[in-house]
């Protein structure tokens, strides 16, 4: 029986600061590995050891094999989990693991490889009588893969055989779309997997996306742990899982689950692994694929069954047999997990980077976050374009699920978070819709038109933020709780008289006045603050930790969050929502960080150039491809805002760029009033 003591997990985030903790509770030493951009990182902290493993590159680090196993020998773990993503799917990397006689806290490296290719895999389901969605793979020739799909019929989904995560696929809704799409998915998973094959299957309209979270160990017992619903997704990742599905009845469970503990057995499988299908609005259930993991989600099934999935991949792992039957799972209450994601919801969820300001998470009842951020770090700590944007996942749990979604609103206003956009109120007006309210979320639903509201550009800044902004700037400066470096002092006038304030958010300039109010001479300071097309508004701020405060506007008391960059401007959240404010200065010019005014195409996130597509002195349309930029692993396609002729090309092949840098110029053709030259 495989005996270990001391646990390396090769991963990072907050999957490897979940899994030390288990770890430690049950009394194994830890080992975390870092790369050079996770050296503050909270897995670090909460480990017995860490060890440096190379630079922020992926592939130099959490994926070199080499550098894990040099790890574990150097700190003697004699057992290696790989968390989820990386090599958590890497058959290679768990032969490595048996050869230096380490264990590999996952299935069988048979197991993995015979769900690792999705076309395979699929051949396995269908002997083992598992439905099927329909779909070809084989010969990748576009005229091939141009006929199966006239033969499946639009729409399709083109997927990456080797793909995970959203990665390599593509829905194509017509015959001219394919071409573009197959040359897409295919650079993209190239780039993901070293494998650009890809597979055909038929659409599902309005299903969805629902998996059974299964375990099995060496003795020949398998169960299923119940489903969760993970449909609300966009890039086809998921955003929001729950446990169980509103819509699963109890003889649907176990239909669901009986198929998913066969398709397990198929494989001679060990540990916690995930079957994933598309259930259809008629309750049909078709095979999507197996992880062979953890999932990102497991922490809803955790909380509807009491259970602790990492301590049972452990047991499994030391050659223990489950600890419960079947019979013995019970669902009890409700779980709802969201993922808040550093991306802008308004850009195409493009993903986007900086410097973590202030994170500190919600402390309610009910309410689980699992992170990978030290709490009370103002510094140091970045989001950058190497890994998966995921900051946190909050889990709420309630006896029903009006009672989890509530406590989860709850836990996401209070949860601050302050540097990079992130998609915290996107997921509030996700959880506040109808359709989730009611339980209809679909996979299409996120990037439907019924869901284009939630997806718009964030608005600008309410007339109560604009004021509370004043206040928070005029009285930083005034008690000198911030650096004065960089910041307007022409303004402050003595004691008693208004003050005079410019703020610039985004493109907008307010100019306000200030003036202090009479009050108690021993209580807070209360302003007077005037601005064009508000009536004016009286603010006192009652408390102030630095990160948090509390204040009164017209009687009315609330709460925001506020935090200094390191250009002196100021983030503030009010209700949800985050607004950047600067001092004016006109002699500086100001660009937004999107795709410029259209005639020149800007940067929309950090990332590296995969494509260009146009060259100088081309004829462009509006909608046109220009170039395919890669960010965290994600592709995303820059278009031409306009109709033109390119001036400039500013970047090639393999370029890093940075956000709002300036990519693509674009000459507008002359009006009818105007001569060509």
């Amino acid at each position: 029986m495989p005996t270990f003591s001391k646990l390396l997990v090769a991963n990072r985030g907050e999957i490897a600061a979940r899994v030390i903790r288990t770890a430690r509770t049950l009394g194994y030493e830890t080992v975390a590995v870092y790369s050079t951009p996770d050296a503050d990182g909270l897995a670090i902290s909460l480990a017995d050891e860490s060890v440096h493993i190379g630079p922020a590159a992926a592939a130099e680090s959490y994926l070199s094999v080499e550098a894990i196993l040099a790890a574990a020998e150097r700190t003697g773990a004699d057992a290696i989990h790989p968390g989820y993503g990386f090599l958590a799917e890497n058959a290679d990397f768990a032969r490595a693991c048996a050869a230096a006689k380490l264990v590999f806290v996952g299935p069988p490296p048979e197991a993995i490889e015979a769900m690792g290719d999705k076309a395979r895999a699929k051949a396995r389901m269908i002997e083992a009588g598992v439905p099927t969605v329909p779909g070809y793979h084989g010969e990748q020739s576009v005229e091939r893969l141009t006929a199966e799909a006239e033969a499946i019929g639009y729409p399709i989904l083109l997927k990456a055989v080797a793909g995970g995560g959203g990665r390599g696929m593509r829905r194509v809704d017509r015959p001219e779309q394919l071409a573009a799409a197959i040359d897409s998915a295919r650079s993209e998973a190239q780039n993901a997997f070293a494998n650009g094959d890809l597979l055909i299957e038929k659409l599902i309209e309005g299903a969805r996306h629902v998996e059974i979270q299964v375990f099995a160990d060496a003795h020949g017992n398998a169960i299923h742990l119940g489903e969760r619903d993970c449909s609300a997704q966009r890039r086809h990742q998921k955003i929001i899982e729950e446990s169980p599905c509103p819509v699963v009845e109890e003889d649907l469970r176990k239909r669901m689950g009986a198929a998913a503990v066969a398709a397990a057995q198929a494989i001679g499988y060990e540990g916690a692994g995930t079957v994933e299908f598309l259930l259809a609005s008629d309750g049909s259930f078709y095979f999507l694929e197996m992880n062979t993991r953890l999932q990102v989600e497991h922490p809803v099934t955790e909380m509807v069954t009491d259970l602790d999935l990492v301590e049972w991949q452990l047991e499994v792992a030391a050659g223990r047999e489950l600890a419960l039957v079947q019979e013995q799972i019970v669902l009890a209450g409700h779980a709802i997990e969201a993922r808040l994601y550093a991306e802008d919801p308004g850009a195409g969820f493009l993903p986007q980077t900086g410097e973590v300001l202030a994170w500190r998470p919600a402390k309610i009842p009910g309410l689980r976050v699992d992170h990978g951020l030290l709490v009370g770090r103002t510094r140091g700590q970045r989001i950058g374009s190497d890994y998966d944007p995921m900051i946190a996942k909050l889990i709420a749990f309630g006896d029903t699920r009006e009672h989890a979604r509530r406590r989860l609103l709850l836990g996401l206003r209070d949860t601050a978070l302050l540097g990079p956009a992130h998609n915290k109120r996107f997921l509030i007006d996700l959880l506040r819709h109808d359709a989730f309210v009611g339980g209809q979320v679909t996979t299409a639903f996120v990037e439907s038109e019924a869901a284009a509201e939630l997806r718009e550009a964030q608005p600008g800044p309410s007339a109560d933020a604009i004021a509370l902004a004043a206040v928070v700037w005029l009285e930083t400066v005034r008690d000198h709780t911030h650096s004065r470096a960089g910041f307007p002092v022409a303004w402050h006038s003595a004691h008693g008289s208004s003050s005079a304030l410019e703020l610039r958010c985004g493109e907008t300039v307010i100019a306000l006045t200030l003036t202090p109010q009479p009050g108690a001479s021993d209580g807070p300071p209360r302003w007077r603050v005037e601005q064009p097309e508000a009536p004016a508004a009286e603010i006192t701020v009652l408390a102030n930790d630095g990160l948090g405060l509390r204040f009164e506007l017209d009687g009315h008391q609330r709460r925001a969050h506020y935090a200094w960059t390191s250009t002196h401007e100021l983030q503030l959240e009010l209700d949800a929502t985050t607004h950047t404010f600067a001092e004016h200065r006109p002699h500086e010019s100001t660009h937004s960080a999107s795709e410029g005014d259209g005639g020149t195409v800007r940067a929309p996130s950090m990332g590296r150039v995969l494509g260009v597509w146009v060259e100088p002195g081309a004829a462009v349309e509006p909608g046109q491809r220009l170039l395919t930029l890669e960010a965290m692993k994600i592709e995303s396609t820059i278009t031409a805002a306009i109709a033109g002729t390119v001036g400039e090309v500013r970047v090639g092949v393999g370029d890093q760029v940075d956000k709002a840098q300036l990519l693509v110029t674009i000459n507008a053709p002359p009006t009818q009033d105007e001569p060509s030259t």
